[in-house]
């Protein structure tokens, strides 16, 4: 008998996590949805329970120590093995309030507010990093998992320093500069041991964290995260990637 592989995406229960839990469980994962918002999460699975996927909501705050030990322990207690980690949660607090009528950002870097930059850190860095080491021993027991880290085209310095048409977004963006540093960090310790991490910018993508001002659909923002996801041997590790391929860091 096959066992059933397990994944986990954080901040599932909606945009592009959701899409990455929905095309995980199509695929025939056992997806685990992690939520912070409860409520939100357990209609989120719901819903894909609905169309005939095995998704079962948890609950995990990556921004709380307690939170993600809890859900280690919870999945820890039902599968053997995590086989896929979207590190997918991620906000970018102050950034809605900072854009203009016609969608573009207006608050230069000498007007970042420090509270929303730390906001902004303690999701989309410590978080991915908290959430790692927390199921790294379930990772381990795969053979063969694959790590995901939700990056950003704003988190490429190359592309920042060369083109002056991008959103001078300075928390957001370093935030993901600082992620695709730990995705390197992590590939370099764990791809002895079988597991590959690599991050993916899945493009300006209408969701909540930008006021749905995106121009891509969660649909097409999903296509590299799933193709990360489900990497097989020999394929790449410690890289960042869109659709077309690798990104300039």
């Amino acid at each position: 008998m096959t066992t059933r592989k397990n994944a986990l995406v954080t901040g599932a229960n909606k945009g592009i996590g959701l899409e990455t839990a929905r095309r995980l469980a199509a695929l025939g994962f056992k997806v685990w949805l992690g939520a912070r918002d409860g409520k939100r999460g357990q209609a989120a699975a719901e819903a894909l329970r609905g169309e005939g996927f095995d998704v079962e909501r948890l609950e995990l705050d990556v921004t709380s120590d307690e939170s993600v030990a809890a859900a280690a322990r919870t999945i820890a207690a039902r599968a053997p093995s995590l086989d896929v980690l979207v590190n997918n949660a991620g906000v970018a607090a102050g950034y809605v309030d900072a854009l203009g009528p016609d969608g573009r950002y207006e608050r230069p870097p000498s007007r970042e507010d420090i509270a929303d930059m730390k906001a902004t850190y303690d999701v989309n860095v410590f978080g991915p990093v908290r959430v790692t080491q927390a199921f790294l021993p379930l990772l381990l027991a795969s053979s063969a998992a694959r790590i995901v880290m939700l990056s950003s085209y704003l988190g490429s310095i190359a592309r920042a320093a060369g083109e002056s048409q991008s959103p001078n977004v300075m928390g957001y963006g370093s935030s993901k500069t600082a992620l695709n540093a730990i995705t390197v960090a992590f590939a370099r310790e764990l791809s002895p041991r079988g597991i590959m991490v690599n991050a993916a910018a899945p493009g300006y993508t209408a969701t909540d964290l930008n006021g749905h001002k995106g121009h891509r659909t969660v649909q097409q923002a999903t296509e590299i995260v799933m193709r990360l996801a489900t990497l097989d041997a020999g394929g790449p590790t410690g890289g960042y990637f869109d659709e077309n391929g690798p990104l300039p860091w």
